[in-house]
């Protein structure tokens, strides 16, 4: 299966990972020992030097299309330096990370993870984290206003699924009901692996694991493998016609022997967005408003399929050092910082009322996101433990909204900032074909709100009431987890973990002038035990049968109990201190099956089953259900614990390997959810699937794919939705619907040389007008996009 052909010194010789049908080198290997304290990847050459392994030294080398394999420095030395690699028939991943915060074998685990892996996100080319998770085509991703992107998993979304960053929660205490962008404060350009648990992920993961988990992995500083340093460096430039996208990115690897260096940088500008010129004129843009000679004119868009008042920019910086003073000991220091500008807020801009553009002014402030953490990871192979992983962690946040009326010269603005604080510790021990993992977490969070009103012809400033509390806002959590998976045989694997969990919430209101609350605290306390169990059954070297038991808890966080906000004209949400948590139940079957070595199949079902839902229902306050708020009178709604909800549905994908060059791969996800009384619940997403035919050779590869939304009907929209006739197409009947639509679309890319890549494409090339379910911008249309990599 392997074979290796003449080679002078080891100190002097790189190997050389080829292909085994072509001979064509193979970039993106990794390339580690058994326990991963050496670690990094073949060049474009397929190249990689060696010296710093042991003669006796195990070394592996995996990736997602081609077979592992693990040979010893002495074996490749014996046989001459260069790796041969042979193709799977499917790209298939075999390790997976999110299921345990451990590696472990993919076919062992009852749970449906999809992986997205470095050459995969190179290739798809995302201009934002939402994108990469839209890429997969299976995580159905809504946005309000082009700067965002909120990912729907199984009928749930926002606070009730979860991203992970390095191992860290992301969510924190004003993660809302409504929709949110914080995925988009990541850089897709220094991802390493991102993977996706669908289902609950409580028993690791804590609160908000209900949906699903987004787990995602950021590159690693790489040390020497050989005499000298490890210097790599990484750019990128990227062009995107349909908002003039104007992206750089660049990334540098100083590594020695047992200290190294990753610093990557990104910059992007992005214009106003150009939908597709054919299907529903209703989506156009035909007027905007701006400001001329201190007043709010209408002015007509002599474009009307450019989304004026829709572009925005972002830089990220990621900076870490790696330190491995043994080869048991690895620590690892990391700073994430992501600006954003100020980002309009297009679902508003469009809204009218008496026929009227509503709002001179609605954006977001630039949105911040700094992550500082030091992350130590000890392998000591004790009686006790096997490896045991510490991440200490701060996160600052800082998220801000100004709105104003057409005609008016009062700017409301609101401003939140949270910093959060974390503590992670994570082992495990392997023994007699068992694997235990447990693991203890602590959270804080605090969070401080302020508002105001400022003329913006005199500047004078006026103080408002602020979204949450304005005194202490103080969010808890601590978690005690376990798990264990069993081989029961070489065929049958048993999966089960417990998790406890104690949430606590406390704020103040030091002026309770505005509203005049009959309570001046809140304070909430909870616990939830939660559990899954699994099992896992691999039919034959083809086939796997899977079933997996799962529950989750989501507990009630500031921005549940203790909001006032205007969660849409004529509407205010008020505090509600007597929340409770919301439990999901969950059942998924799972069925892989390759037939002929021509076909693989992957079929999943899913039930999920959610109690005492926190929803958002009408309330009272003093009672009375309407109060005036920022001079209107708006109807009072609460986050209360109503009733329940289900969610079921599946998931089916194929791939067809017709020959090595070839592949042709298609998906497909179905997902309803209606609450006890029989009304769609507001983030299931209508049907939705890609197709994709795939042709890869020595240096090209190219990607004819489609990707199809089925139609949401008048009567099985939400009423939250159907109330947005401005979002929405209209049917016959006047009623607003979310209408069926497609893309076809091509990406391709072309090696040059050793050192480079080039990437180029066409989405939408029907420029089909067509805006996803939920969403406030219109998709681009025909979309031109290129980009230049380069490796050295």
């Amino acid at each position: 299966m392997l074979a290796l052909l003449s080679a002078p010194d080891i100190n002097a010789q790189l190997i050389r990972v080829i292909d085994a049908e072509d001979s064509r080198p193979v970039k993106d290997v990794a390339v580690f020992n058994n326990q991963k304290s050496r670690f990094g990847y073949t060049s474009l050459a397929g190249e990689f030097r060696i010296t710093a392994f042991g003669r006796n030294e195990t070394v592996n080398f995996q990736h997602p299309s081609y077979n592992n394999v693990s040979l010893t420095v002495k074996e490749m030395e014996d046989r001459s330096w260069v790796v041969l690699l042979f193709p799977k028939t499917f790209e298939i991943d075999e390790f997976v990370v999110s299921a345990n915060r451990w590696e472990q074998d993919k076919d062992e685990i009852p749970n449906k993870i999809t992986q997205i892996r470095r050459p995969q996100i190179e290739f798809s080319n995302p201009q934002t984290a939402a994108d990469l998770m839209g890429s997969t085509g299976e995580v159905f991703v809504q946005k309000s206003q082009m700067g965002g992107g909120s990912p729907m998993i199984r009928g749930f979304a926002t606070n009730r699924v979860l991203i992970v960053v390095d191992g860290v929660r992301m969510n924190n205490a004003i993660f809302r009901e409504g929709n949110v962008q914080n995925i988009i404060s990541l850089d897709p350009n220094i991802i390493e692996s991102a993977e996706v648990i669908f289902g609950p992920g409580a028993v690791i993961y804590g609160s908000d694991a209900i949906g699903g988990v987004m787990d995602f992995h950021t590159r690693k500083p790489l040390l020497s493998t050989g005499e000298k340093p490890n210097l790599r460096v990484n750019a990128m430039t990227r062009y995107s016609s349909a908002n003039n996208e104007q992206t750089g990115h660049v990334d540098f690897n100083i590594g020695g022997s047992r200290i190294s260096s990753l610093t990557s940088i990104t910059l992007s500008d992005f214009g106003d967005m150009i939908m597709g010129s054919k299907k529903h004129p209703e989506y156009r843009r035909p007027e905007y408003v701006t400001r001329i000679g201190n007043r709010d004119t209408v002015v007509t868009n002599r474009n009307p399929n450019k989304q004026v008042e829709s572009g925005y920019s972002s830089y990220y910086i990621m900076q870490k050092i790696r330190f491995q003073p043994t080869e048991k000991l690895d620590i690892v220091l990391a700073t994430h910082i992501s600006r954003t500008s100020d980002i309009p807020r297009y679902d508003r801009l469009i809204q009218y009322r008496n026929n009227e553009l509503r709002y001179g002014d609605w954006y977001y402030g630039p949105q911040k996101w700094t992550m500082n953490s030091a992350s130590v990871e000890w392998k000591p192979g004790n009686r006790f433990f096997d490896a045991a992983r510490l991440n200490v962690t701060r996160q600052d946040f800082s998220e801000s909204r100004y709105d104003r009326q057409f005609g008016d010269t009062e700017l409301n603005s609101g401003e939140e900032k949270v910093v959060a604080y974390s503590v992670n510790a994570d082992f495990e021990k392997e023994w007699n074909r068992k694997l235990l993992y447990w693991g203890i977490e602590g959270v804080t969070n605090d969070v401080t709100s302020t508002a105001r009103s400022e003329d913006i012809i005199t500047g004078e400033i006026t103080p408002q009431a602020s979204r949450y509390p304005d005194g202490e806002n103080r969010y808890t959590g601590m978690g005690l987890y376990t798990g264990i998976k069993i081989s029961l045989s070489e065929k049958i694997f048993l999966n089960g973990g417990a998790r406890y969990n104690y949430n606590s919430l406390h704020s103040t209101f030091i002026d309770n002038s505005f509203y005049n609350f009959p309570f001046t605290e809140i304070d909430n306390s909870n616990g939830a035990l939660t559990g899954s169990v699994g099992f896992v059954l691999i039919t034959n070297e083809n086939g796997q049968l899977s079933i997996n038991g799962s529950s989750g808890y989501r507990a009630p966080n500031l921005d549940d109990a203790g909001k006032v906000f205007d969660s849409e004209p004529g509407s205010v949400v008020v505090p509600n201190p007597s929340l409770n948590p919301e439990r999901a139940y969950n059942i998924d079957l799972g069925i892989t099956r390759d037939l002929f070595d021509l076909i693989h199949i992957e079929l999943t079902a899913f039930h999920t089953w959610l109690d005492n839902a926190m929803v958002r229902r009408n309330f009272t306050f003093d009672g009375q259900d309407s109060i005036l708020y920022r001079g209107e009178l708006s109807r009072v709604l609460a986050i209360v614990n109503a009733g329940s909800a289900t969610v079921s549905g599946g998931h089916l994908s194929m791939q067809i390997s017709p020959n090595r060059y070839l592949k042709v791969k298609s998906n497909i996800n179905i997902t309803r959810g209606e609450d006890q009384d029989g009304i769609p619940l507001r983030h299931v997403s209508p049907l939705f699937g890609s197709a994709h035919v795939i042709f890869e050779n020595k240096k090209i590869k190219a990607d004819l794919y489609g990707i199809y939304n089925g139609e949401i009907s008048y009567d099985n929209m939400p009423p939250s939705e159907a109330g947005k006739k401005y979002l929405y197409a209209i049917d016959e009947n006047e009623k607003p619907y979310c209408p069926a639509w497609y893309t076809i679309n091509l990406m391709t890319s072309y090696q040059v040389g050793n050192f480079g890549i080039i990437n180029a494409g066409i989405e939408n090339l029907l420029d089909h007008r067509y805006r996803p379910y939920s969403s406030g911008i219109v998709s681009p249309g025909r979309n031109f996009i290129v980009s230049l990599r380069i490796k050295i």
